[in-house]
């Protein structure tokens, strides 16, 4: 004689709900640490391209300064366009010179912007529309010279990125890439 089961059956292959809030939730978790990581790591690499970016424009200021026995001086205007004269004087394409300037540093294109409404294609549309530099984070960056005198170190010049943080950090020299 067969015995018959009586009552529920149980099915094994099925999650619950619970599980799956429970798996739903770890995976935001990760995910939202993954996101957070990302953030940090893609500052920490913009700063050090900003490093690597005002460490190279501190070297051709440097070779201007052997050929022309001074630095280049920019033009009294705002923090924001103090790096034209240094796109003009540093720029590895004289724009129309007699005779042509000798080319101290080769700009790339993702380093220079203008203040027009449509953006000019080649680097030689952007040196001759008056372009100034910017960091990785698309900020201006910015030039004195003379430097600050009440600087540490030997700096005749001044050379430097708010990074960023712009407003945050523009009262915050401690936080500023920075050439001194």
């Amino acid at each position: 004689m067969k015995l018959s089961k009586v009552g529920p059956t149980t099915s094994k292959g099925a999650f619950t709900l619970i599980e799956l809030l429970v798996v739903i939730a770890i995976i935001a978790v990760l995910a939202s640490l993954i996101l957070g990581i990302s953030g940090y790591v893609q500052e920490k690499a913009g700063n050090s391209r900003a490093e690597v970016e005002i460490k190279a424009l501190e070297n051709a200021i440097e070779a201007y300064k052997l050929d022309n026995g001074a630095y280049p001086q920019q033009a009294n205007g705002s923090t924001d366009d103090s790096t034209k004269v240094l796109v003009q004087e540093l720029a590895a394409k004289p724009i129309k010179d007699t005779p042509p300037r000798k080319p101290y540093m080769e700009i790339p294109p993702k380093m220079l912007s203008t203040y027009r409404a449509s953006t000019p294609k080649s680097t030689d549309e952007l040196l001759s529309a008056d372009a100034y530099l910017i960091d990785p984070f698309g900020n201006p960056y910015h030039y004195q010279s003379p430097g600050d005198n009440s600087r540490n170190g030997t700096n005749f010049f001044d050379l430097w990125s708010y990074g960023k943080n712009t407003q945050k950090n523009q009262g915050n020299p401690a936080a500023w890439i920075k050439n001194w």
